[in-house]
């Protein structure tokens, strides 16, 4: 059975960092996904964060977090990471790992990947 475990979350004031891990378990070969962090925020869409190669050799982040937040695997650990700095109010949301093996690339959109995590609420106050 595989599981993606999300942790890290919490409550931080604006300008704040936090780190979110993503635990896989049950994922034959962790190195043959491309792992994507999504988030939601209240009465919104499910919206795509960063994602990460294979490998971690590669990477891709929306706009609206370039420069703020850093996205990282450690395959020997079945882990990906999530650094975020500069923490804004309009970061609050949810935010879901996943995991897809179908894909050949970064990719944006959540329908590409294969597993999901249960999600950890990121609250940034103003």
């Amino acid at each position: 059975q595989v599981q993606l475990v999300e942790s890290g979350g919490g409550l931080v004031q604006a300008g704040g960092s936090l780190r979110l891990s993503c635990a896989g378990a049950g994922l034959t070969r962790f190195s043959r996904y491309f792992m994507g962090w999504f988030r939601q925020a209240p009465g919104k869409e499910r919206e795509f964060v960063t994602a990460i190669s294979r490998g971690g050799d590669s990477t891709r982040d929306a706009d609206s977090v370039k420069g703020r937040f850093t996205i990282s695997r450690d395959n020997a650990k079945n882990t990906v990471y999530l650094q975020m700095k500069t923490l804004k109010p309009e970061d609050t949301a949810v935010y879901y790992c996943a995991a897809g093996a179908r894909i050949s690339g970064l990719s944006v959109l959540p329908g590409s990947y294969d597993y999901w995590g249960q999600g950890t609420q990121v609250t940034v106050s103003s």
